[in-house]
């Protein structure tokens, strides 16, 4: 046998679903990381693929007919939906191409609204003319398309696979899966195989066979991904059974760091924590022959009908400077589609254009958030890179891919970092956009903003979790109400659009508490400094402070046995707090009409179908914090 026979080929995989507009980074930084070390690998984004099949003019016919052999009774939508088939399959290859950048004179006719079939998901427009004017014509109609499509994904889960979403795939299934049990069950399901999942591995075999990998790596970013990974991992065991397969990502590395049961290895062969640099280059060297299995580097495998944690590499971590500039080739840029689901000028960025994706620094300069997975290797270990380096690798990727867009994923961009690595891009005149995660912190004075902005900044997002100085204490965020209302002030004045990450049931939050937080919030929408955010519920993790000491903030656990497969989300018992669940609908809604700036003259009380008590929050609050900010300013 050829020496050449016996290198490992990989192939790295993305599987469905993620974001439709741009990739997800992960395969691109690990191929350009085995670039630097002269590795030759290939990747591929499944779930792209996947949407562009499906979302086609045969696509459609063959789910048509799919929905025609339906055993489901079919709401009244659907079945209109049905009976506009024609339409749709005449207009999707289109709207697809106009989705992609191709074709704009195509949003006079989708803008008129005559053209596109229209079901349930165009009920809730309210006024096009105050969301984008007389002169925003592509965005209308980008707006108007995205609910086109959104229309098809409701026909998809109610006729077809209730498992389908254009950002994830049976999300349900990984959520909370303290056992195997429910995936194990789903993934033995008989025949027929289910339209997507036939697609999907359709699309594998494509793969395979112009590849010829010895090795493929899933990565399972998110709960939505983990289903088609590890059905990705049943068929090629099934048709390749010579085939390798490893598996990591965001979602593993929180949630499967006690592992423990074998069935899972039905499906992978390998299961790698943290940073996948080096996990994956020990891999490659034993089976390649080179490496004992004890000499692996954070990697789960199966050994005697039992899975073993192998960690004996001595190796150390890449760092940074070493990591490589991400790669994008092999991946279908021309494919991901730019889409708008709310009309939101701030909120669009996470579906609108094709962002590159880059990290400022590996870790969290902070590192001290009380809900946060601190003591996790993503989030302790904080490494900065040199700002020379960041713009090396912009400029590389800009000239593989094209894109003047960059997205910095870190989980909060350190100010005097972006200082510096703004004054790079503007001595070495790179016209850049960009946007990143922040804390609210004070050193994001109003000059440096301005700064920011003369870089190409378009954008910050940043957490102001519960907007209470006395839990924002208990979160140990670091900042306060005001400090958070003087810095997106500063942003805002320099023309960076702000989005607020919202928290609402932490530890002892009382409902007063949480109708202040929401008059806070209102305020800050109504003044233009927060332009756009989302509320999530607390949520009690296993490697938090607070999971790791919930007695210190007033909140018990639930009695949960440690689970075999997936431990990470924990049963928080508010031993002091009010019914956070109930304030859930209001928040939402009311935040969802702040964001398209309507509706602020609306008292709390209408979010809501309970009594809730009056706010307590002054209604000059902002106002006041903005005229400190500024003096002379009439607000």
């Amino acid at each position: 046998m050829a020496e050449n026979d016996l290198k490992p080929r990989i192939l790295l995989i993305t599987p469905p679903f993620s974001q439709v507009n741009t990739p997800y980074p992960a395969t691109a930084f690990l191929k350009g990381f085995l670039q630097s070390r002269d590795i030759p690998s290939r990747q591929a984004d499944i779930g792209i693929e996947v949407i562009s099949l499906l979302f086609s003019e045969q696509g459609l016919k063959e789910l048509y007919s799919e929905v025609d052999h339906s055993p489901r009774t079919l709401s009244a939508n659907a079945k209109r939906m049905a009976k506009m088939r024609n339409d749709y399959i005449r207009t999707i290859g289109s709207v697809m191409d106009f989705l992609r950048g191709g074709n704009p004179e195509l949003a006079h006719l989708i803008g008129g609204r005559k053209w596109l079939p229209e079901a349930s998901r165009f009920r809730n427009i309210t006024d096009l003319h105050h969301d984008f004017g007389h002169l925003g014509i592509l965005d209308r109609a980008k707006y108007l398309a995205t609910l086109y499509l959104e229309d098809l994904c409701d026909l998809i889960v109610e006729a077809v696979d209730p498992h389908f979403g254009f950002s994830r795939y049976a999300e349900r299934l990984a959520r909370c899966a303290s056992t195997f049990d429910d995936l194990e069950a789903e993934l033995s399901h008989q025949q027929p195989e289910r339209f997507l999942d036939r697609i999907m591995t359709g699309l594998l075999r494509q793969k395979i066979e112009d590849y010829n990998p010895t090795v493929i790596a899933l990565t399972v970013p998110f709960p939505g991904n983990l289903y088609s990974a590890l059905k990705c991992g049943q068929w090629i065991k099934k048709h390749h059974p010579d085939i390798r397969i490893a598996m990591g990502g965001g979602f593993v590395n929180t949630e499967l760091r006690s592992l423990s049961d074998p069935r899972v290895f039905n499906y992978v062969d390998f299961i790698t924590l943290d940073d996948g640099e080096i996990p994956l280059l020990n891999l490659m060297e034993h089976l390649g022959g080179t490496r004992k299995e004890e000499d692996l580097k954070r990697t789960f495998a199966l050994s005697a009908g039992i899975v073993v944690f192998f960690n004996g590499s001595t190796d150390k971590d890449v760092s940074q400077k070493d990591a490589g500039t991400p790669d994008y080739s092999d991946l279908p840029l021309d494919k991901y589609l730019s889409v708008i689901e709310v009309a939101n000028p701030m909120h669009r960025l996470w579906g609108d254009g094709r962002w590159n994706k880059l990290m400022l620094a590996h870790g969290c300069y902070w590192a001290k958030c009380t809900f946060c997975d601190v003591t996790l290797d993503y989030i302790k270990r904080y490494e900065p890179n040199k700002p020379s380096l960041i713009c090396d690798r912009m400029e590389a990727i800009v000239a593989q891919t094209k894109s003047h867009g960059f997205h910095f994923t870190d989980e909060a961009a350190p100010p005097a970092l972006l200082r510096d690595l703004a004054q790079e891009i503007l001595r070495r005149n790179l016209t850049v956009v960009w946007w990143t995660n922040i804390r609210f912190e004070t050193n994001f004075t109003h000059d440096l903003c301005l700064l920011l902005k003369k870089s190409g900044c378009i954008a910050v997002s940043g957490g102001l979790e519960v907007a209470s100085d006395r839990i924002l204490k208990m979160i140990n965020k670091g900042v306060t109400v005001a400090q958070v209302a003087q810095v997106a002030d500063n942003f805002t004045r320099a023309g960076i659009l702000v989005h607020a990450y919202l928290m609402y049931g932490f530890p002892t939050q009382t409902a007063q508490e949480t109708i202040d937080s929401l008059e806070v919030v209102r305020q800050l929408f109504q003044h233009g400094i927060v332009r756009s955010g989302f509320w999530h519920q607390f949520a009690m993790t296993a490697h938090s402070p607070v999971g790791l000491n919930p007695e210190l903030f007033g909140v018990g656990k639930a009695d949960q046995p440690t689970g075999s497969f997936a431990n990470n989300d924990l049963i928080p018992i508010d031993l002091k707090g009010c019914d956070h669940e109930s304030f859930s609908a209001g928040l939402k809604k009311s935040l969802y009409n702040y964001m398209h700036g309507i509706c602020f003259d609306f008292p709390l009380q209408e979010w809501f179908d309970f009594r809730i008590p009056r706010a307590t929050v002054p209604r000059g609050y902002i106002r006041n914090i903005l005229s400190q900010n500024h003096p002379g300013k009439h607000h």
